[in-house]
């Protein structure tokens, strides 16, 4: 009998070691509402929407200890339309995320798969959109993609160790084609943190073809789906600005800084397109401007804002008189019911400056007739 339960206490224990060293995590993120825009086409639009803020999501992220500060990591991570229930990322399975790899307390990691570019994990975090801002807080077109319009497939990703506040990393993603530099991408970035000081900067190129300009593959580049970028059906959105180009540059950087409830922040982008497949030019240049703020009045009530300012230039300008420009204000009021669910309010104003330039507010359902366009939207949102 003694024999029996000191062999089930060692079981116990092995199995307890077993689950202590090695864990798997499913996670989501749910976020539906409803919103007006007063410019659609010539028209105003009521709508339910899904993730306006943070878009719909489920995922897996797991590790097992393999001793010596190394372990193996993963994550698989599906977006969803939450009104629809229709697969996102071009109805991918696992659209937004999905990679492998190694992760060392002293070295770093090294994670192999479809994963976000340097831009988007440095610079990102410091813009209203990749923050607390969401989706549609993006600058015009998503045009330096903090909001992540494409991830980078067949990529390899190394990311430092946090070292004194600093931390950097660079991504390469092939090709997998003969022709070894078309339609690959990489980035590289870093970031610092001091307290209340957080501050990054990264650069990405990605080198494309100009052979995918219909209206079901339009974008920066390529996308065949062994390609790089393979982003959805067009970079900038079904009813936005279409851009073919052959190779596509942004980079950027900006700092934010807490003090009290209080947290300000700074970014500045520029994204090229050169040998653009377009009428009205051969290369195309956005410079992006933006200053944003939040103030937590209580520990579950905060408001926020943001302005940008985003320039464009062309090169060969064509029928166009002059180069666009777009103003966008933000505003936004978050109310938590509790620790894992919130609801929120939040208006949206973009006016678009040069001839034959439109208002477009990224994602918000379309393209308006006039230089100007509002919106308005409400929703909750919850994690599990």
């Amino acid at each position: 009998m003694k024999k029996t339960l000191l062999a089930v206490a060692a079981s116990s224990a092995l199995v307890s070691v077993a689950h202590a060293q090695s864990s798997v995590t499913l996670y989501g993120l749910l976020d539906a509402g409803l919103a007006y825009n007063n410019n659609v086409g010539k028209g105003h639009e009521f709508e339910a929407i899904s993730g306006a803020i943070n878009s719909d999501r489920f995922g897996m992220r797991g590790a097992e200890d393999l001793g010596g500060g190394l372990k193996a990591i993963f994550v698989l991570e599906s977006g969803f339309n939450i009104q629809n229930g229709k697969s996102g990322q071009d109805s991918r399975l696992f659209g937004r995320q999905a990679f492998v790899g190694l992760a060392s307390n002293d070295y770093g990691s090294v994670t192999l798969g479809r994963q976000y570019d340097s831009v988007v994990d440095y610079v990102g975090p410091l813009a209203a959109t990749g923050s607390w801002g969401g989706t549609w807080f993006a600058h015009p077109f998503d045009n330096d993609n903090l909001n992540n319009s494409f991830r980078l497939n067949n990529s390899v990703k190394y990311t430092s160790p946090l070292f004194a506040g600093l931390r950097a990393g660079a991504v390469y993603s092939f090709s997998n084609d003969t022709n070894f530099a078309t339609n690959r991408a990489y980035s590289f970035g870093a970031s610092y943190n001091y307290g209340p000081l957080k501050a990054g900067a990264a650069y990405m190129q990605l080198n494309g073809t100009q052979s995918g300009t219909s209206a079901a593959t339009a974008g920066a580049l390529d996308q065949a789906e062994s390609g790089a970028v393979g982003q959805d059906k067009t970079l900038f959105g079904a009813t936005g600005f279409q851009l073919g180009a052959s190779t596509q540059r942004v980079f950027g950087g900006g700092a934010t800084y807490a003090f009290g409830p209080a947290i300000i922040g700074f970014v500045y982008t520029q994204s090229q397109f050169f040998d653009a497949i377009n009428s009205r030019a051969s290369t195309y240049k956005f410079n992006n401007y933006e200053v944003n703020a939040k103030y937590n009045l209580t520990p579950a009530l905060s408001l926020a804002a943001n302005y940008t300012y985003t320039d464009g230039s062309m090169t060969n300008p064509g029928t166009a008189a002059t180069d666009p420009k777009w103003s966008q204000i933000n505003l936004q009021t978050d109310y938590a019911l509790s620790k894992r669910t919130d609801i929120y309010l939040e208006g949206l104003y973009q006016h678009a400056i040069g001839a034959g330039n439109n208002a477009y507010i990224s994602g918000a359902g379309g393209t308006s007739s006039t230089a100007n366009q509002i919106v308005v939207v409400s929703g909750i949102r919850t994690r599990f």
